[in-house]
């Protein structure tokens, strides 16, 4: 089986074809650094991070870009507000954003370019739209997109013009249709002198559409293969951006990915709800690969229902994870690092392979990692030491695909993943210590021990497959 990906334009799985043969090109929509990183923003960046993964896995080179929007309304108003520059306001939250990434495990991207870094761009691609006849001035300092120029305006979602909806906030008295939207902006009264930069129309400042089309262009060409971004965003930024790329005479993307969102208590991540969860809050609290695990072994299609019950599993599948790599470590040795990122696409269990390829099913993909740790579990108490050594290296080249190898310098080296090694060691020895009561029929030295981990918070499940454990939650 070949990679299928659910195409967002086709609203059907397409096989992925590149454009070039070997390679792969993406272009993620990432922060706008109004404000700090909450799970929402980071639920798309860990979804396109598997995705990057996978095709690294599968023998691609990957070019990924992902954007960083450090000049839109919304800083220019929440930093005056806070009596900051605008820019120092935004560059502060770009540093928070680039913590949380770091913090999750999250690959740097290729290139991770700035919306004021790329101006010139925009200019051009401006130029170029209203050359071909898909733009025009209005007043000094503003440059609309005439929607109803292009013929293939709303393909992407599937619109009809009459059916779309019109931004209350771009409702300019020069444009010529309610439903164009902004390229280029002249300055509105207030706003700093060094959020404007000179243009043949007037001074002003770009659109948020017309950057990252400009961005795209100027790394990944005219033409690349996959546009990714959370399913807000398909209307109108994604939209507008499709437009005025295919207006300026370029294709763009070929295929569209976009990610569900997050929700907390049944309702859509939102600030009006007052129930955004900023990354570097939860973190005080919930070790990063929890959290990670949490966001990511959900299908990037699918909506994350955020609460105490999905940390709470999240947490008893990473410690029956990292606890059973652990033990193998200890019995076997460390696993030699470059063969498990060594390890190919084909190289890794068919089942797997199969679940990933078919659009990313992190969830089968999960089921098989933990199919593999229970018959691992076996083969360390028969102590046969050959097998666990073959499915430390799989199961370890399985995780780092969904970026959650316990064993990697990533994790290891936190303190979340240092304490949960040395729970698992100790836990393990008192298990190992009842295994050996019961086998002894000493049943009351065996409950004794169960009771011992169960006054430390430590819930042991006694099932077919073994013994199961993990940290009761704090009510």
């Amino acid at each position: 089986m070949t990679l299928e990906i659910h195409d967002s334009a086709a609203k059907s799985q397409r096989v992925f074809e590149p454009r070039v043969p070997g390679r792969a090109s993406i272009y993620l929509c990432g922060a706008t650094v109004q404000g700090a990183p909450h799970i929402g923003h980071l639920r798309s960046a860990l979804a396109f991070d598997v995705l990057t993964r996978w095709l690294t896995r599968s023998g691609y080179r990957v070019t990924t870009v992902r954007n960083v929007t450090d000049i839109d309304d919304k800083i220019l108003a929440k930093s005056a507000e806070a009596d900051w520059e605008w820019w120092a306001w935004a560059y502060r939250f770009e540093q928070e954003f680039a913590a949380a990434y770091r913090a999750l495990g999250v690959l740097p991207p290729t290139y991770e370019p700035r919306a004021t870094g790329h101006i010139t761009d925009m200019i051009d691609l401006i130029a170029a739209i209203i050359d071909r006849g898909h733009a025009y001035v209005g007043s000094p300092g503003n440059v609309y997109f005439d929607v109803r120029s292009l013929p293939d305006y709303g393909s992407l979602t599937r619109q009809d013009l009459s059916n779309m909806s019109v931004d209350e906030e771009e409702t300019e008295p020069d444009k010529r249709d309610p439903h164009d939207f902004a390229l280029w902006k002249a300055p509105k009264e207030g706003e700093p002198e060094t959020a404007a930069w000179d243009s043949p129309w007037g001074r002003g400042r770009p659109g948020w559409h017309i950057e990252c089309s400009a961005m795209a262009g100027r790394y990944l060409g005219d033409a690349f293969d996959i546009h990714g971004g959370g399913i807000d965003l398909r209307f109108p930024h994604h939209e507008n951006e499709q437009a005025q790329s295919h207006a300026a005479g370029r294709d763009f993307a070929k295929y569209w990915m976009h990610n569900a969102w997050v929700t907390v208590d049944g309702e859509k991540m939102s600030k009006s709800l007052g129930n955004s969860l900023i990354v570097s809050e939860i973190l005080k609290t919930v070790p990063a690969p929890v959290l990670r695990f949490a966001l990511t072994t959900v299908h990037y299609r699918s909506t994350v229902a955020f609460s105490p019950t999905t940390l709470s599993e999240a947490s008893s599948n990473w410690e029956r994870l990292s606890g059973f790599l652990a033990r193998a470590s200890e019995t076997v040795g460390e696993a030699d690092a470059a063969r498990v990122a060594s390890l190919t696409a084909d190289e890794l269990p068919t089942e797997f392979r199969e679940a990933m390829d078919d659009d990313l099913n992190v969830s089968a993909a999960m089921a098989v990692i933990h199919d593999h740790v229970t018959k691992a579990n076996v083969a360390l108490g028969a102590r046969d030491d050959v097998a666990v050594a073959d499915a430390q290296l799989t199961i370890r080249a399985m995780l780092d695909v969904l970026g959650l190898d316990p064993r990697s310098e990533q994790w290891l080296g936190s303190s979340g993943s240092s304490n949960s090694d040395a729970l698992a060691v100790l836990v393990q020895d008192v298990l190992d210590r009842r295994a050996q009561a019961r086998a002894d029929k000493d049943w009351s030295l065996a409950d004794s021990l169960r009771d011992t981990l169960a006054e430390a918070g430590i819930i042991v499940e006694d099932s077919a497959d073994g013994v199961r454990w993990h940290v009761k939650e704090n009510s």
